[in-house]
């Protein structure tokens, strides 16, 4: 099936699923989209570059993008700490400062956060409204440059979280609403193996849309029509280094167009519906995010790779198996020991455990099935592979120690990128975004970086 008949035939089913599941009054935030979700989350995007490697690294990549900003840069990000990768967001203030100072007019600048602590989370407003932090606290609370070094920008900082577990967890960067960036890593200290890409064309605006419905303060949305945006398309693969033949970190010019990209937002819910050990799973929320991943694995006619921090998500499990009964092979790439306690929490299981029941279930199929399923037209179950990521024994100091990138493939034509773990919290009470990419091209660079920088970083489970 080429890319062109696999968006069709995901799209009027999926858009379907979301019909049926959301016929009712949503009161999670954002829902924007349940008014036209054509207009909204269906789209096409350019592909500028492709980063792998830490978060520090690629903030280093695309510290030259960020600076390049005229008029704004938004920053989204889960969670913000005190870090190398803080430092960057720092300098690149500092340069965007001077540049507004130089002008003659303030640079706006919008960073918008999730979490920085526990004892932050616990104590944090619950409400939408969010937490808007003054200028006087910026550097003794977030270690940001003093508000005297950023003279020439009009900055907010803002944070919204709300207990138990609605932590907001989406991450991207928007530059002069002309480019946006989706990272899979935080403004945060963790050396863990992360990934990027950079994106113009109409995607853009569903990131501004986004921002806009959720983060904006009322003088923000009211200022949007006002902000002058150029039309034309910027090569933002310039100052982009070459592929550094499978070595991380890797960054990779693309030059891909008008690819056809559906927005996956996912709204967050303060309810996280618990089961029983002995109870069946509660139905996941029906966000675009949700939907569309298991629409995807439906799809499925060859192959499916997944790469995902932790797995823990029943759903997604029962998805797997479904999807391996109907013979199509899949790869699996998670970490065995990320955010133990943060698990246990959240999903009552961790997902070494979950593994550990897939595989178990997996080979009951296998060893059932004969040579009259074939005989009755039921496919032989497909082959799976399991990996944990492990650090490379040959780096040292910025060898990423677990894996964070989220990253679905489908039959190397269907891509699905952004903040979506494969876990409990991403599926049930999280506010999570993704983008679907529906390109051939795209997905055989990735898959084939992806397994080159992975050499020697995957310790083999099944």
């Amino acid at each position: 099936m080429s890319s062109s008949k696999r968006d069709v035939t995901i799209l009027q089913p999926w858009l379907g699923d979301l019909k049926a599941g959301y016929d009712r009054n949503i009161t999670s935030q954002p829902n924007y989209f349940l008014h036209s979700t054509s207009a909204s989350l269906i789209t096409t995007s350019n592909l500028h570059s492709l980063h792998l490697g830490t978060g520090e690294s690629i903030y280093t990549s695309l510290l030259p993008l960020i600076q390049s900003a005229n008029e704004e840069l938004i920053l989204v990000t889960c969670f913000w700490a005190t870090s190398a990768t803080q430092k960057l967001v720092n300098d690149a203030l500092r340069t965007l400062s001077e540049k507004g100072i130089s002008k003659g007019r303030k640079m706006r600048v919008r960073i918008c956060f999730s979490s920085s602590s526990i004892l932050q989370k616990l104590l944090h407003p619950q409400t939408l409204n969010g937490k808007v932090y003054p200028p006087e606290s910026w550097q003794s609370t977030l270690n940001l440059p003093h508000p005297d070094q950023l003279q020439g920008l009009d900055m907010q900082v803002k944070s919204i979280f709300l207990l138990p577990f609605s932590v907001m967890h989406p991450k991207f960067i928007i530059v002069d609403r002309k480019a946006a960036v989706l990272p899979s890593c935080n403004v945060s200290w963790e050396d863990w193996f992360e990934g990027a890409v950079t994106l113009t064309g109409p995607v853009v605006s569903c990131f501004v849309n986004f921002w806009k419905e959720f983060w904006a303060q009322q003088k923000d949305r009211d200022e949007l029509v006002r902000l002058s945006v150029a039309s034309e398309d910027q090569d933002l693969s310039a100052e982009i280094s070459q592929d550094s033949q499978g070595q991380l970190p890797l960054h990779t010019p693309l030059s891909l167009k008008d690819i056809p990209t559906i927005f996956l937002v996912s709204p967050h819910h303060r309810n996280p519906d618990f089961r029983l050990p002995w109870q069946e799973h509660s139905a996941p929320p029906p966000t675009p995010l949700n939907t569309f991943l298991l629409r995807s694995l439906l799809s499925a006619e060859r192959e499916v790779y997944i790469q995902t921090p932790n797995l823990t998500a029943a759903p997604i499990l029962e998805a797997i198996l479904s999807t391996l009964k109907r013979g199509i092979n899949m790869h699996i790439v998670t970490s065995e020991r990320l955010m133990i306690l943060e698990q246990l929490v959240t999903a009552g299981t961790t997902t070494s455990r979950c593994i550990g029941k897939l595989i178990s279930r997996y080979q009951d199929i296998s060893f059932t099935s004969s040579p009259s399923d074939l005989e009755a037209g039921r496919a032989k179950p497909g082959r799976l592979k399991i990996d944990y990521f492990v650090p490379a024994t040959r780096n040292g100091y910025g060898e990423p120690q677990q894996s964070h990138l989220k990253c679905t493939i489908v039959d190397q034509e269907l891509v699905i990128l952004g903040s979506g773990n494969l876990d409990r919290a991403s599926w049930y009470t999280s506010q999570e975004l993704g983008v679907a990419f529906f390109d051939q091209d795209f997905a055989q660079k990735l898959l084939e970086s992806l397994t080159s920088v992975l050499q020697g970083r995957l310790k083999s489970v099944l």
